[in-house]
């Protein structure tokens, strides 16, 4: 019987909660307005399933003039596991009369059952008179004036004022009220200053209400990055531009009141405007880092960071490398960390580091870069590494902080290898032979005599001769340019562009083969930016298309090529948006775009030493 009666209880609260999950309400975005102002009533059913919704009828709209609707916009999200929809018909209207306007109640039929919303009353107060365009029928077209009002983009900073080096992170959100189609990437913005790093967001736009400015909109997050600040001043970020097509329905008589909620063409018809969506500009003022009580070892680090190192052994032979590994890890711009420079006592040999790194991009860039230094003793003995420093700048705490690692003390025990005896001097073994390596000369008597005949010396001879000497000029001349080229990082920057920007390509092929279009577009990207930034000698932290754009143009490149590449550039920074707009075949024609475009910008380039 308990049994049982806790059953019905269960389903009971089941059903309530499925009953109660279902809302149909109307709302307007202001209730006092000015006589022949535009407003916005909003009639929307939320649920868990909107799949069995029917029926709509919308109020009379008595002491107002319906310009246009009903403009639908729909939503579904999953949020732990649980499901929720809604569907929202919206209606521009503008009242006519002074006094209070009532509107009625609007009705939808969901699964057999009908929900009605509750009237709303209206405040309408004197002001302009009606516009002439207005007055002649509701379906007239919306203006550019209209549309801004109700489709927008934000940019937000999370910080106005910043360090130089300290993330500031940027958020562009799109604000609409209309029903629009999938926007398309005008012009990025440019971080020109900033040394930019993407963040983690959505493929795909997800549409969830919100409040601005004291009235209701659907909003999308459309990308999200982490600036920082390569110089201090006041710097500008400049607007993301979207084209948007908005799409309007409108009544084909003022008389029909009584639209279908799914815009049914009988009651209505649609017409799609382009609309040109574009943020604010940003400001922010940047700090310089102070001056006083910079450490030495200070080399631009700005965040909050741990260091630690580790040696994997303190007992060895001369000539045995041991390795001595760095770690910084934390908050801050990871991607420019410079590792700290060891300093070794005589008696050791050092490698240039090996070093890595793993960013994570959510919504504050966090991670580690790790160095690996090889370390080889040559003198026996006991020698001390001394301590490894290094410092960091905490916005937090307004001031710099520097850590370092403990000393290691080192047993080194002579080893068998011979190279030490090449460092101390000779062996006993070399000084040994000396006395064997001389002989004396022959004093005996000789019998000499002159030859008589002179016999010429053949010509292999003196080829034989020729060909060591011009192989060995020939050496010297390529060993000579290869360490003019070693020595000049530009130049070797500039000759090996290609090669990088090949591999990258190659990659991008492997990703595009595999179904991974993100990582293709990502590739692509990577490995054209990479390609100019080594033709033009361009550091990433001061590198924008604008920039690039405008010295390959110094450099010779025609108009057509330089369309082309920011064409490409655009179209891989838009895949991060809506990856499902770019196809496979699609894709594979941007890559070998992408290829000519580097062989026609190698050829067309003119270098500049």
């Amino acid at each position: 019987m308990f049994k049982l009666l806790v059953k019905h209880i269960i389903l009971f609260l089941i059903l309530a909660t499925t009953l109660s999950a279902q809302e149909f309400k109307a709302t307007v975005d202001r209730t006092t307005v000015s006589q022949n102002q535009q407003f916005q009533i909003y009639f929307q059913f939320s649920g868990s399933d909107n799949s069995g919704l029917s029926n709509f009828k919308a109020p009379d709209f008595k002491g107002l003039n319906v310009l246009s609707g009903p403009n639908r916009n729909s939503s579904f999200q999953i949020i732990n596991g649980r499901t929720s929809a809604s569907i929202t018909s919206s209606y521009y209207v503008v009242a006519t009369s002074i006094g209070n306007v009532t509107i009625g109640s609007a009705s939808v039929e969901y699964k057999g059952k009908t929900y009605k919303t509750d009237p709303i009353t209206i405040k309408v107060i004197k002001g302009q008179t009606q516009p002439q365009a207005q007055q002649q029928d509701n379906s007239s077209s919306v203006s550019k004036e209209q549309i801004a009002q109700n489709l927008f983009i934000v940019a937000e900073a999370d910080k106005r004022s910043a360090y130089k080096g300290e993330q500031i992170t940027v958020t562009y959100k799109l604000f609409s009220r209309l029903e629009i189609g999938s926007p398309q990437i005008n012009k990025l913005p440019q971080y020109k200053s900033f040394w930019a790093e993407e963040l983690q967001s959505s493929n795909s736009l997800t549409w969830h209400p919100e409040m601005f400015n004291g009235q209701r909109y659907q909003t999308a997050l459309l990308k999200k990055v982490a600036l920082f600040a390569t110089k201090d001043g006041e710097l500008a970020v400049s607007p993301l531009e979207l084209n948007v097509p908005v799409v309007l329905s409108r009544r084909r008589s003022n008389k029909s009141l009584f639209d279908e909620f799914f815009n049914d063409s009988f009651f209505s018809r649609k017409e799609t405007v382009d609309y040109l969506a574009k943020s604010n500009e940003l400001k922010v003022k940047i700090k310089p880092l102070p001056e006083q009580n910079k450490p030495a070892s200070f080399n631009g680090a700005v965040g909050e960071f741990n260091f630690r190192t580790s040696l994997d052994k303190t007992d060895t032979e001369t000539n045995e490398p041991i390795t001595l590994k760095v770690n910084i890890s934390g908050r801050g711009n990871i991607k420019l960390l410079d590792v700290p420079k060891l300093e070794l006592p005589t008696g050791f040999e050092q490698y240039d580091p090996k070093t890595s790194e793993s960013i994570d991009r959510n919504n504050t860039v966090t991670g580690s870069k790790s160095a690996e230094y090889l370390i080889v003793p040559r003198i026996a003995g006991v020698k001390d590494i001394p301590p490894v420093e290094f410092s960091y700048f905490s916005p937090a705490k307004g001031k710099y902080i520097t850590v370092s690692s403990p000393a290691y003390t080192l047993n080194i025990k002579r080893g068998n290898n011979p190279v030490e005896q090449a460092v101390s001097g000779f062996s006993k073994e070399d000084v040994k032979l000396l006395s064997e390596d001389i002989r004396f000369i022959k004093t005996s008597e000789f019998n000499l005599e002159r030859k008589q005949t002179v016999k010429t010396v053949q010509s292999w001879f003196w080829l034989s001769m020729a060909v060591p000497l011009v192989t060995f000029f020939v050496f010297i001349g390529i060993r000579k340019r290869q360490d003019k080229i070693s020595g000049n990082i530009q130049l070797l920057k500039y000759q090996k562009a290609e090669k990088n920007a090949r591999a990258r390509l190659k990659n991008a092929r492997k990703a595009l083969d595999s179904g991974d279009l993100a990582k293709f577009h990502n590739e692509v990207s990577q490995g054209l930016y990479g390609y100019l930034e080594d033709k033009l000698n361009l550091q990433k932290a001061d590198f924008t298309q604008e920039k690039a754009l405008g010295m390959l143009k110094d450099r010779g490149v025609n108009e057509e090529l330089l369309e082309r590449v920011k064409s490409i550039l655009d179209k891989c920074e838009f895949a991060r948006f809506a990856p499902q707009m770019s196809s496979q075949s699609e894709s594979g024609e941007l890559h070998e775009k992408t290829i000519k475009v580097i062989v026609e910008l190698e050829s067309s380039i003119l270098i500049r030493r």
